[in-house]
């Protein structure tokens, strides 16, 4: 069993998470998403996650995050500490404005009402959304609701930062400001999860790197060593190599 130091800030110990199914391709009509997941998070790193699509590095985060609860193994968090999954428009309330929506979300990271309203004209400014700020969200397009997500999870503050597939977001315009933004933000004092597919974004970001695949961790620890670990199981699998910057 791990122990908590001062450097740790979260423990994932043997964690899996399963459902049942009918498909007769999984085993015996149990679909495994997650696998006996162990690994630290230490306190001001950037951890990169990859893995193709669909081998569970969302489902991951979600419950690095408490959204979801893994059928066994356990989740364990510094106390006192909080964290963030950030997410676009995760548990948005399409009847409320971007303002009321920007505050709950303040408020569930751990934000005092009062605490949460110092963010608000930031969150606004930054998000470019002008007076629909005030307008229900359910009359925002995708790239609004994008650029009002993004900006929600990164101007609050929170001591652990989960980053799902984000830096994407938005018009071109918009996603060179998120993209400036979250690398200052990583680039400080913050501790983070990034989870990504592109090789690229996790060699330019992260200090330590998981690699997943099938619902197991492949491979852990530098970030050159597992993203080599990466791309070389996609030239056996035949697959297209992932682009990696020299």
């Amino acid at each position: 069993m791990s122990v908590f130091n001062d450097s740790v800030m979260l423990v994932m110990e043997d964690v899996s998470l399963s459902y049942a199914a009918s498909k007769g391709s999984f085993d015996h009509g149990v679909h495994h998403v997650l696998n006996s997941m162990s690994f630290e998070l230490f306190e001001n790193e950037t951890l990169g996650i990859i893995g193709r699509n669909g081998v569970g590095k969302t489902t991951m985060l979600r419950i690095m995050a408490g959204i979801l609860a893994p059928t066994s193994g356990t989740v364990m968090t510094q106390p006192g500490k909080t964290s963030s999954l950030l997410s676009i428009g995760l548990g948005f309330k399409g009847d409320l404005s971007g303002r009321d929506n920007a505050t709950l979300a303040a408020m569930l990271q751990g934000s005092s009402k009062k605490q949460a309203d110092l963010f608000l004209d930031e969150i606004k400014e930054f998000s470019d959304l002008g007076e629909s700020f005030e307008e229900p969200v359910k009359t925002y397009s995708a790239g609004m609701k994008s650029r009002l997500g993004f900006t929600t999870a990164l101007m609050t503050h929170v001591d652990i930062l989960l980053i799902d597939e984000v830096l994407s977001v938005g018009d071109a315009q918009f996603k060179e400001k998120a993209e400036s933004a979250m690398k200052k933000r990583i680039g400080g004092d913050q501790t983070v999860v990034f989870v990504s597919h592109s090789a690229t974004q996790i060699q330019e970001l992260c200090d330590r790197a998981i690699w997943i695949d099938g619902g197991i961790i492949k491979s852990i620890g530098d970030t050159e060593v597992v993203l080599e670990h990466y791309r070389n199981s996609m030239k056996v699998e035949g697959s297209p190599q992932p682009k990696i910057q020299t």
